[in-house]
């Protein structure tokens, strides 16, 4: 549980739950502009990209 904890701390991860945040804020606000959707696709795409490769390389 404490490296799992660790690993949430990590600064990809925090990274990651900023930008969810504050495109959820900006989502709910109707203000979500194509820069920043685009950013955040991209960040998204690298987290869980590289998270996966971790899952395979492990298996």
């Amino acid at each position: 549980m404490a490296e799992r904890a660790a690993k949430l701390l990590s600064i990809k991860s925090i990274v990651t739950l900023v930008l969810t945040a504050v495109f959820a804020v900006l989502a709910l606000r109707g203000s979500v502009g194509q820069d920043f959707l685009t950013v955040y696709a991209v960040v998204i795409a690298f987290y869980y990209g590289t998270q996966s490769a971790k899952t395979q390389n492990h298996e």
